[in-house]
């Protein structure tokens, strides 16, 4: 027992990790009870208001060309993107040999699917409608379904190539651009009109939470790894 904790504080990122886990949860259903008690609903219209032209709800700030990129960026977290970026990710590190890294992204990928959904169910929160929506939606509004899940795999996916990299630079790189790009697929679900802006925060949130733990269970079966291999196993 004392070893284990003397090893704990030499590699504190593990209980950093849960540690940030615990965060993201808390944030979480904080928000998802101040949503639920509408205490961000002036708030969420005001910041939707703002990605309207002046006087014309039903019209999103820009040319055309813009409410096009933003239907391409929100494209990046649909199930279908979703499912084939996340096949190529797991299936590249299955066949590399890692099959427990390519384990772990599945459980990572469908878990957080599962929770999402079911989250989903039990706020059953309404779609805005106070904006006309731009692109088609079929469920329900809290948390953002495509922001979470796009958190979820792009994040994970990001986690599993960057392990993979000895510079740190290129690590850095690969997790900015995973972050640049839930940023992006959250930001265009508010300006197209079909998530509250706290919709889009708490899918951040939960889909940070699962990638976390993602990276939590990684470190750890690279720790395992690295002990058995000095044990001589």
């Amino acid at each position: 027992m004392i070893h284990r904790l003397g090893e704990w504080r030499r590699k504190p990122l593990g209980p950093l990790l849960l540690l940030a886990a615990a965060a993201g949860v808390l944030f979480f259903l904080k928000l998802a009870s101040e949503v639920r008690e509408d205490e961000f609903r002036r708030a969420d219209e005001a910041i939707l208001l703002m990605m309207r032209e002046p006087g014309n709800p039903a019209d999103p700030l820009g040319p055309p060309r813009v409410e096009e990129m933003a239907r391409d960026l929100t494209a990046l977290g649909s199930l279908t993107i979703l499912t084939i970026v996340s096949t190529i990710g797991i299936s590249s590190a299955f066949f590399a040999g890692r099959w427990k890294l390519a384990l772990a992204g599945l459980v990572s990928v469908f878990s957080g699917m599962a929770v999402m959904n079911l989250l989903k169910s039990t706020y059953a929160r309404a779609r805005p409608d106070l904006v006309a929506h731009v692109t088609t939606v079929h469920d329900a509004s809290f948390p953002s379904g495509h922001t979470t899940m796009a958190s979820v795999v792009y994040l994970t996916l990001g986690i599993m190539i960057a392990r993979t990299q000895a510079r740190k630079r290129v690590r850095i790189f690969v997790i900015a651009l995973s972050i640049l790009i839930t940023l992006a697929v959250g930001i265009s679900r508010v300006y197209l009109g079909v998530h509250w802006p706290t919709d889009v925060l708490a899918g951040w949130a939960l889909g940070t939470v699962w990638a976390v733990l993602f990276w939590f269970a990684v470190v750890n079966m690279d720790s395992r790894k690295a002990r058995l291999a000095a044990a001589g196993h």
